[in-house]
């Protein structure tokens, strides 16, 4: 399997997508130069054709912070130019394109072991930056980090190494060499290719641009960009799975919407409501606006929490604000007011960010004579980009505040203007995205749009002639470049000239995180994923039994079912064309144990332990199975153990067969899981969401192939952002009715439509009913 190695540096800055052609021209009449900024972006040339289909070599540079420890153990923070093509990863001191000639400092190749996971936001000198981690999965003491001032800009780093392990695997899967494939260049042809092809070329116009330029960053770093990467319509309330909201709006306000949940009726005095606003402004900058703790910036749109204070943070996601505010503004009575509450952000796959604000106590600010603690209503916070309309170079988002109402003056509210409920804190919470909207309105340095750049086809001078790559293809590897003490390592910290040496002071960054066809995949769509030619055989789950019982009904607890696949959204066979999702239907596999296991730390190869039902004689006889391992990291920690049968072999040519028995690469690329929250709290509910996750990308993936099984290990804990959400979702785990179902991703129209591989219902599962896994 091919290696990963590169780079080990410093730097700064990430970018903003542009619409560019790749024959060298645009669609404007100016013809800017493209590394006028040192503005990170998109290049693209062509491999040869394999199997009828072509790609083409991404070349990705700009500019980002690199963080670490020399080798006299001082902390640093550098500025460095990041250049990426196709597999291979530069690192320069300046910008190559002004600088014709100069060499990089670290280069190296991104294979399929590496493993980028988000930190997200930590604080360096006097500023906040965005931390992007990089290790071998195979070996997770060599580290490396590079940062970005924005959390947008982070994301699309992310997202350009992700094109570049793509980019690996590709041609992996073709063979041969991979020096001798970078030489065949020649200009992209988009026409005349079939529609799979045209849809992929069609994604080679995306230009990342990541910031403006080193000399921006440190001048003045407010000026906040993006637009938003989605390539579909915004599905409104949709997501993956079927939610029973049904959302009425009940008052528009300020030029916002209120909504209303009016589902479920057992709320009693309750409510949930939330407040949805149109922001013109990307998702990264609304993000950045909410979450920024700068007084002077929040008096100008929010009238509630204005005053915070940073109490502690645990984590790139997770930190406790205290904050107070002047109740002469909401009620007549005069005494001062103090509160605290915790802040958990994430990004998900999809680009939407979640930020979920919970009332606490902390040791660092008890109660303070003078004021009187006040608990914030839980709410949450949610972003999401809006595709513009073509020709249009504006980026809006949909930005929505949700939270929990405990107020008899609600209903009074709703039918007449004149109430005492627009003098209370749930009222203030909703009018929070009226002041955001307007204040981004009127301060348009905010966002700022990008002139369109040129990329001509062809390689620049920057570009790197394969005869550099011969000696990395065995021993340079990306993670450890950048995290390894290497001489030259130190000779580059310490060669620096005074300019650069000197300690950057960061400015603070202004941050803070079509339709349905329901329509069912047919039985035929599904089984052609399993032998044909093979009698099946009865799978009778009586013959099996897991440490976690099958449920009864509905009404048993600490249990699980398998549900059919219809509360879920799936890719339809016109997926490529539209964007079109149907309804899923009965799961190909069918479930027939769960385990629910208590460990000391996380477990791999369950399948092989001799308690699991895999190798019982029944197991043993059965055609295949695969078992899904959820380690879920706590105190202890625990295992849940998903053990899905098929009632013929795998079919060697599906999409099935090359998933169990393809790379990890590929796995890691196609292994989705589709969660949903159907019953508990509705915090809970928004943190998990129900949007398709890759968890390959997500979290860490190990696969097991042996025998008759194949073995998936989810590592929740490897991802700071999953520990966080599981920490939550266990602390509700006992009210909780949790479904999920798994399935393979279709990205080719052959593929299409996908089906539902298994699923699974958690019925508000115990911890402490957990079975200790001895050996």
């Amino acid at each position: 399997m091919e290696t990963t190695k590169a780079l080990k540096e410093e730097g700064g800055e990430g970018g903003q997508e542009k619409e560019v052609l790749l024959d060298g021209s645009n669609g404007s009449s100016s013809s800017g130069d493209a590394n006028t900024n040192g503005a990170p972006k998109h290049r693209h040339t062509p491999t040869a054709s394999y199997g009828g289909d072509e790609r083409g070599i991404y070349e990705i540079f700009g500019w980002v912070y690199h963080i670490g420890v020399n080798s006299i153990g001082h902390e640093y923070c550098h500025l460095r130019f990041l250049f990426i093509k196709g597999k291979y990863v530069m690192m320069y001191k300046r910008d190559p394109h002004e600088n014709p000639g100069i060499k990089p400092i670290r280069k190296g190749v991104i294979g399929p072991t590496l493993m980028v996971e988000e930190l997200g936001r930590r604080k360096v000198n006097d500023g906040d930056l965005y931390v992007i981690q990089f290790y071998n999965r195979l070996d997770e003491s060599n580290k490396g980090e590079i940062a970005c001032p924005t959390a947008g800009e982070a994301r699309k780093w992310m997202e350009a190494f992700d094109h570049a392990k793509q980019q690996a695997e590709y041609e992996l899967s073709r063979g041969g060499s991979t020096r001798n494939k970078l030489n065949m260049e020649a200009d992209i042809d988009l026409d005349g290719h079939r529609p799979r092809v045209r849809r992929y070329a069609h994604g080679l116009k995306n230009l990342i641009r990541i910031g403006k330029g080193p000399e921006m960053l440190l001048r003045l770093t407010s000026n906040l960009g993006g637009s938003g990467t989605s390539n579909r319509y915004f599905e409104g309330e949709f997501g993956d799975a079927i939610e029973a909201h049904e959302w009425k709006c009940v008052r528009t306000v300020n030029g916002i919407r209120i909504f209303e949940d009016v589902a479920d009726s057992k709320r009693g005095k309750g409510a949930l409501v939330k407040a949805v606003g149109l922001v013109d402004a990307s998702a990264d900058t609304a993000f950045e606006v909410i979450l920024n703790l700068e007084r002077r910036k929040r008096y100008e749109w929010d009238m509630l929490t204005a005053d915070l204070e940073l109490i502690d943070s645990y984590d790139g996601h997770y930190d406790v604000v205290y904050g107070t505010y002047d109740p002469k503004y909401l009620t007549r009575w005069q005494s001062k007011r103090d509160f605290v509450f915790t802040r958990r952000w994430f990004r998900g796959q999809d680009g939407a960010y979640t930020i979920l604000q919970l009332p606490a106590v902390h040791k660092k600010r008890p109660s303070r004579s003078g004021y009187r603690r006040t608990p914030i209503n839980p709410s949450t916070w949610e972003v999401r980009s809006l595709n513009s309309p073509m020709g249009s170079n504006t980026t809006k988002c949909l930005v929505t505040h949700m939270l929990e109402i405990h107020s008899s003056g609600w209903l009074r509210w709703k039918k007449n203007s004149s109430s005492k409920f627009e003098k209370t804190i749930p009222y203030a919470l909703l009018s929070q995205v009226a002041g955001l909207k307007e204040y981004i309105g009127a301060n348009p340095s905010l966002s700022f749009e990008s002139s369109a750049t040129v990329v001509q086809s062809k390689l620049s001078d920057v570009s790197t002639s394969s005869s550099e790559f011969e000696d990395l293809e065995v021993q340079d590897e990306f993670y450890d470049a950048i995290a390894g003490d290497s001489t030259s390592s130190s000779e580059d910290e310490e060669s620096e000239d005074d300019a650069e040496k000197k300690k950057f002071k960061l400015k603070n960054v202004s941050w803070a995180i079509s339709s349905l066809a329901l329509k069912r995949v047919s039985a035929s769509d599904a089984n052609k994923e399993l032998d044909p030619t093979v009698p099946s055989v009865h799978v009778d789950a009586s013959q099996f039994s897991g440490s976690l019982h099958k449920g009864r009904d509905e009404t048993d607890s600490n249990c699980w079912t398998s549900p059919s696949g219809t509360g879920f959204m799936i890719r339809g066979k016109t997926y490529l064309k539209d964007n079109a999702k149907i309804m899923g239907s009965d799961p190909l596999l069918k479930l027939i144990a769960v385990d629910w296991f208590k460990v000391d730390t996380a477990t791999d190869k369950i399948a092989l332990h001799p308690r699991s039902l895999v190798q019982s004689d029944a197991g043993k006889k059965l055609p295949f199975i695969l078992v899904i391992n959820l380690e879920v990291p706590a105190k202890p920690n625990y295992s849940l153990v998903l053990y899905y049968a098929a009632e013929r072999p795998v079919n060697k040519n599906s999409l099935l067969g090359r998933f169990v028995d393809g790379t990890d690469m590929f796995r890691d690329a196609r292994f989705k899981l589709i969660p949903s929250i159907v019953e508990g709290y509705w915090m809970v509910k928004r943190a998990v969401g129900t949007k398709a996750c890759l968890l390959g990308k997500a979290v860490t993936c190990k696969y097991f192939r042996q025998d008759n099984f194949l073995e998936i290990d989810v590592d929740i804990g490897s991802s700071s952002v999953a520990r966080s959400v599981i920490g939550l979702v266990l602390g509700y785990v006992t009210s909780l009715v949790v479904d999920l179902a798994i399935l393979i991703e279709g990205k080719e129209e052959a593929e299409l439509p996908e089906y539902i591989l298994g699923t699974v219902r958690l019925n508000r599962v115990k911890p402490e009913s957990a079975v200790p896994l001895k050996a």
